[in-house]
């Protein structure tokens, strides 16, 4: 489908024509005629409720002899499986039935699991997203030795927090032709998370280099609008436009 609406573009026909040759959605025609190719698509991560998200230590331990759902049921919960024996035994019945005989190595078991190097509890993605964008100087003690651990564990967030760190100075500083470095090496990386975000920017790259080398923002418009949305919605049924305004407005200091 994609292609068939590049080369109607390339032969010189306009979003209405594309349309109505091929039929296709509106939004999607006019989103493909900006692209050059077509992007990734986005697959959901398996939840800790559904037992494929623990694909490769069942594939090990299935290799190894233990095929039975009430073994391998303790053990995938102490890994965060939080779904039913059931959900797991529709499984290893698919798995029966293909005759499933996949061996994984037992590094790969764990990838993707990060766990907190002091209690050796499983660590949360929001969690771990919050240590990989927050600077080195902020970190608590506790976190700087998460931050350690994790880059030692995973090289994707070691990866990411890299890149994060970059970004962030870029914004902070005045100098755009890292901004194209930093957008080159972020097509490079294997994140989808990453590359995702890099096409975002190059959408409205114009805006993103203003708010680089500009000291003007309108930071401070939106969060007015957001106080604004978060009073009215405090508010709303129960209080009239002069109370509103009343909580809206500065306080004038008294004459």
């Amino acid at each position: 489908m994609f292609d068939r609406v590049k080369a109607l573009q390339v032969a010189g026909n306009g979003i209405r024509a594309i349309i109505h040759e091929t039929g296709f959605n509106w939004r999607t025609v006019a989103k493909w005629v900006r692209l050059d190719e077509l992007p990734e698509r986005n697959v959901m991560a398996p939840k800790s409720t559904t037992p494929s998200k623990f694909q490769t230590y069942l594939s090990r331990r299935w290799a190894e002899g233990c095929t039975t759902g009430r073994d391998l049921l303790p053990e995938i919960k102490y890994l965060g499986y939080t779904g039913s024996l059931s959900q797991l035994e529709r499984l290893l019945t698919q798995w029966r039935r293909a005759g499933h005989a996949m061996v994984i190595d037992a590094p790969a078991a764990e990838t993707g699991i990060l766990r907190d190097p002091t209690t050796g509890q499983l660590v949360s993605p929001i969690v771990v997203a919050a240590l990989c964008i927050k600077p080195r100087g902020l970190l608590t003690e506790p976190q700087a030795a998460k931050v350690n651990a994790f880059k030692t564990l995973s090289a994707e967030f070691a990866t990411m927090r890299g890149l994060a760190m970059r970004f962030r100075g870029i914004l902070r500083g005045t100098d755009t032709e890292k901004l194209d470095v930093w957008l080159h090496d972020a097509d490079r990386t294997g994140l989808y998370g990453i590359r995702r975000f890099a096409r975002s920017l190059r959408q409205d790259l114009a805006a993103v280099r203003n708010a680089i080398t500009e000291t003007w923002s309108n930071g401070q418009t939106e969060g007015q609008i957001n106080r604004l949305k978060t009073l009215k919605r405090a508010m709303y049924g129960s209080a009239g436009v002069e109370l509103l305004r009343a909580r809206m407005l500065p306080i004038r200091p008294s004459e």
